[in-house]
């Protein structure tokens, strides 16, 4: 299957949906949040879901929600956890090209507030340097492109994402090898 998307992953607060928008329109993409899609699709808001199936049950929903999109073109922003499943990210990884926005723990910090507000899927007794140490990893092992967000702003970003994604799929039809920088 050709990759024609294009998918961000990274931690929350990252910029994934704000930076996916302009790069949408930077490329000609549309853009799909898939945060958005499960809200759509339980008729609640991430939070909501997560009080009412807990960690493991939104997780599931996320994994089932992510491995059934269908798209072209389009850049997809998914939520930090969506690097859980398995099933979403062999998905994604076929019909995509997977861009990992990396920021360090004390941006990330500085830039979310309450976090279960906010939705984020994170266990009791959690704290978010933990889930930080736990997700990166996965972030990393995911990614054919990493693009370090901290001195840029969300222009910057977005060109710099296009540049690298342009390149990629240029050499992809070139017959070159992924490139991991």
């Amino acid at each position: 299957m050709k990759k024609n998307n294009v998918v961000l992953i990274g931690m929350p607060g990252c910029g994934k949906s704000t930076v996916g928008v302009v790069l949408a329109k930077l490329l000609g993409f549309r853009f799909l949040d898939s945060d958005l899609l499960i809200q759509e699709r339980e008729d609640s808001l991430l939070s909501e879901i997560i009080a009412r199936v807990g960690i493991d049950g939104f997780e599931a929903i996320e994994n089932t929600v992510n491995s059934q999109i269908t798209a072209k073109k389009t850049v997809i922003a998914t939520g930090g956890s969506v690097v859980y499943g398995r099933e979403a990210m062999a998905h994604l990884k076929d019909i995509a090209l997977v861009v990992y926005i990396r920021l360090p723990f004390e941006e990330i910090e500085h830039r979310l507030g309450d976090l279960t507000k906010r939705g984020v899927a994170i266990r009791k007794g959690q704290r978010l340097i933990d889930l930080y140490n736990e997700r990166c990893p996965l972030y990393e092992k995911y990614a054919d492109i990493t693009a370090d967000g901290l001195d840029m702003n969300i222009s910057e970003m977005a060109l710099y994402i296009r540049d690298r994604v342009l390149t990629y799929f240029n050499e992809r039809e070139g017959g070159q090898k992924d490139d991991k920088r």
